[in-house]
């Protein structure tokens, strides 16, 4: 399928690190020229693993056609915990993220096979939980394929602000264990739900890292490409039965997640306050994922970013259709100008060969990756702060003027100069340094 390779090609991401602090570089520590909210917060930040089963769960690539049956199964997920921490005398934030790499086949090594992979973060494995207050959780959901680290950039910095992130390798579709794609279209909102749920489990549990910090009221889900598809259907997006999935998955076991079912409103769950679509895959045609009751069904807060040259969930046709189509949703829509479908996880890993195969694994043709990471840091810091932690002042910070970024005005004096100082929101975007406001557009709809 051309969809497949696309987005094996496009969508994969790795977190590695690009900036440094006291010699090292990390991923969640973005350049002096971020915007005002992409800085990391005040807590120290600690990171735990979690093998969690989802048990009973159709094994639909094992679907049997004389039967018309999948075999159950307890689907395993493997999932990465940040948090906010308090660090031990003598303690450093620094850990090591392993995990596979694809090598890329060049002309003059087209045998190449993956390799692994170390990348610094900053956080400390197994750190005592901060503890006397409870904190939001926001589960981030990765596209097809990835891993639980290719957002890890946004993962320790959102906890370093307050907020307790949870990643989730997806079975099947984890990079170097990927496998026919059926399994992602059923199991990717089935994942991030149950995950929701597991760790509230966890979190009421005595004894239990995450017990006593875990706000079991305030719940994000955070997901890119494929992961974005699963997190509009978890925001209550159900999936149209005209949709090209319900023909790919066998068996009848699409329709539970069909919009206007009663086993489609059992799934959901009330937790979830807020949702963050990062260049959303599936409502563009032939897929068509949802049509405009589906999306209608969307009825919590949603941020949406998109490039508005992306070719695999194509602006056009899906994402920007998709957001109009949230009427119930109060929402905005973050549009990165010439952005192509890269604009979720990490940029090329510096030890991989700078091959065209390999930029175009990771980056962006016309954005600086950086910029894109610091950016992505600053409004969905804001989007959640907003919507999870109740916090108004932060709403300006969405709701820019104008809509269009390079129409802003901040004028000075000739030959004078803003320095470092980041605009309060008259008549430029807040947060963002004089003449950095460029390239992007907000629109923020409010439901009808």
């Amino acid at each position: 399928m051309k969809l497949l390779r696309a987005l094996s090609v496009i969508v994969f991401a790795i977190a590695v690190p690009l900036h440094s602090q006291q010699g090292t570089t990390f991923f969640s520590v973005p350049p002096a020229d971020a915007p005002e909210l992409a800085h990391r917060g005040q807590y120290s930040v600690g990171v735990r693993t979690v093998e969690l089963h989802n048990p009973g769960q159709p094994d639909i690539l094992n679907f049997d056609k004389v039967s018309g049956k999948a075999p159950l199964y307890d689907r395993p997920l493997t999932v990465e915990v940040w948090y906010p921490a308090i660090l031990p005398a003598g303690a450093v934030e620094r850990t090591d993220y392993v995990m596979k790499f694809p090598s890329v086949a060049t002309s003059k090594d087209p045998s190449a096979k993956s390799q692994t992979i170390t990348l610094p973060g900053e956080a400390l494995r197994d750190a005592p939980p901060a503890s006397g207050q409870v904190y939001p959780l926001v589960v981030v959901s990765h596209g097809y394929p990835g891993s639980r680290y290719f957002l890890s950039y946004l993962c320790e910095n959102l906890a370093s602000k307050g907020y307790v992130v949870a990643a989730i390798d997806h079975t099947d579709s984890v990079f170097g264990n990927e496998r026919a794609f059926p399994s992602t279209l059923l199991n990717r909102a089935n994942d991030q739900l149950f995950t929701v749920g597991a760790l509230l489990d966890l979190a009421a549990t005595p004894g239990h890292f995450l017990t006593g910090i875990v706000d079991p009221a305030r719940v994000g889900i955070i997901g890119y490409s494929m992961g974005g598809y699963g997190a509009l259907a978890s925001a209550g997006a159900g999936y149209s039965s005209k949709s090209m999935a319900d023909t790919l998955v066998p068996g009848g076991y699409f329709h539970s997640w069909e919009a206007g079912s009663d086993a489609y409103r059992a799934h959901l769950r009330k937790e979830v306050k807020a949702v963050v679509a990062i260049s959303p895959w599936g409502a563009q045609p032939p897929y068509s994922s949802w049509d405009a009751a589906g999306l209608a069904g969307i009825h919590i807060p949603t941020l949406f970013l998109a490039g508005d040259q992306d070719d695999v969930s194509n602006f056009a046709t899906g994402i920007e259709p998709a957001f109009e189509e949230a009427v119930h949703s109060d929402r905005c829509l973050l549009v990165y100008q010439n952005a192509r479908h890269n604009i979720g996880g990490d940029a090329l890993p510096s030890d991989v060969p700078a091959s065209f195969q390999a930029h175009e694994f990771f980056d962006e043709p016309v954005w600086r990756k950086d910029r894109i990471m610091a950016i992505n840091q600053h409004f969905i810091t804001a989007f959640l702060d907003l919507y999870l932690k109740g916090d108004e002042s932060k709403r300006s910070y969405l709701h820019v003027t104008p809509v269009v970024s390079n129409e802003g005005k901040w004028p000075l004096a000739p030959g004078k100069s803003a320095g470092d100082k980041v605009s309060d929101g008259t008549d430029y975007w807040k947060g963002f340094h004089r003449r950095w406001a460029l390239g992007m557009s907000m629109t923020c709809k409010s439901p009808i």
